[in-house]
C-alpha cells in the first residue's frame, strides 16, 4: 500500500485541478478485498476521491465493506437474462443484479456500464431490458441520485494481451458496433428517462 501511494501522491496536484481521483479497477478489487480496502483507506485519508469498478460478483458483504470508502462505484450489467448471461461470462447475472439493488438501497453513487457486444446484448431490445432495470433501481434510491447507464462499444483492444498468453481470443471474429448503432441503442436506453452515456 506505501508503494502505491508514493505514486498516486505523486498525481494529486493533478486530482485536485481535475476533480479525478483513484479508480481501483483489474480485473476486479473485490478479488482482493483488504486490498482494495486498505488502498481505498490510505486515498481517503489523503482526500482523494475513489473508485471501484467492478462486476459486482460477489458476497455483498466484501462489497458492502468497501462502499464507506468509496465516492463511486462503476459496475457492469452485461445482460439481464440470467441464461444469456452465463452463456456469455459463464456465470449467472442473480447475484451481480442483486448487489446492484443493494448499492442503490445504500445510497451509493454508482454508474452502471454495459459493453455492448455484438450477438450478446446488442439490440435495441436487449438494452431496453437493461435501461428498464437501471431506471427501477433509480426509483430505490430514495431521492439520494439517480445512476447513470453507460454504454460502451465492444473493441478487440485484449486480442494482443490473448496472443501473447497463447490463449484462445472468442471475440477476435467480432467488430465494433457502427457509431449509429451506439447512437439508436443509446435513444433506446434514455427513453426510459435515465442518463445515459455512451
Amino acid at each position: 500500500v506505501g508503494e502505491i501511494m508514493e505514486q498516486v501522491l505523486q498525481d494529486a496536484p493533478f486530482y485536485i485541478s481535475s476533480g479525478g481521483g483513484v479508480t481501483l479497477s483489474g480485473g476486479d478489487p473485490l478479488l482482493q478485498p483488504a486490498f482494495a480496502r486498505q488502498v481505498l483507506q490510505a486515498c481517503r485519508q489523503e482526500g482523494i476521491h475513489t473508485a471501484i469498478e467492478t462486476a459486482a460478483n460477489c458476497p455483498w458483504e466484501l462489497l458492502a465493506d468497501l462502499l464507506p470508502l468509496t465516492n463511486l462505484v462503476m459496475m457492469d450489467i452485461k445482460h439481464m437474462d440470467p441464461d444469456r448471461h452465463r452463456q456469455a461470462t459463464g456465470v449467472s447475472n442473480e447475484r451481480i443484479l442483486a448487489n446492484a439493488a443493494r448499492l442503490m438501497e445504500a445510497g451509493a453513487s454508482v454508474i452502471f456500464r454495459t459493453p455492448v457486444v455484438p450477438t450478446v446484448n446488442d439490440t435495441p431490445e436487449e438494452i431496453a431490458d437493461i435501461a428498464r432495470f437501471v431506471h427501477r433501481l433509480g426509483e430505490m434510491a430514495n431521492g439520494q441520485g439517480s445512476p447513470v447507464l453507460e454504454l460502451l462499444a465492444f473493441h478487440r483492444l485484449a486480442g494482443d494481451k490473448y496472443q501473447s498468453l497463447g490463449l484462445e481470443h472468442g471475440a477476435a471474429h467480432l467488430e465494433s458496433p457502427p457509431a449509429e448503432k451506439m447512437v439508436q441503442l443509446a435513444e433506446v436506453a434514455a427513453s426510459y428517462g435515465i442518463q445515459v452515456r455512451r
